[in-house]
């Protein structure tokens, strides 16, 4: 499988490490039933089948976060973009 980094290019996905699905989001510690919630946020995930969002992190390249999507079915990349909202363009003198 090949992942085309925004910043460093296409590389073999062997250069990144998968954290796994982005779409749980961190719930807040002054919510009721605090234990409960956290348990079901870090421990209890859907491993659906089609597009989902992910996040890896390009290990041996430019070290970013990158939320990729991809077909968990056939492993197609649909799209790659940085995970952090404010890092939409490259450094200056990169395009």
């Amino acid at each position: 499988m090949r992942i085309t980094c925004p910043y460093c290019g296409t590389r073999s996905s062997h250069e990144f490490a998968y954290l796994g699905d982005a779409t749980p989001t961190r719930p807040s510690p002054d919510t009721p039933d605090v234990a409960s919630t956290f348990h079901a946020y870090v421990y209890e995930r859907d491993n659906p089948a089609g597009p989902l969002d992910e996040l890896w992190y390009h290990t041996a390249g430019c070290r970013r976060w990158l939320k990729v999507a991809r077909d968990t079915r056939t492993h197609e990349i649909l799209a790659v973009a940085f995970a952090r909202k404010d890092e939409t363009s490259l450094p200056e003198g990169m395009e």
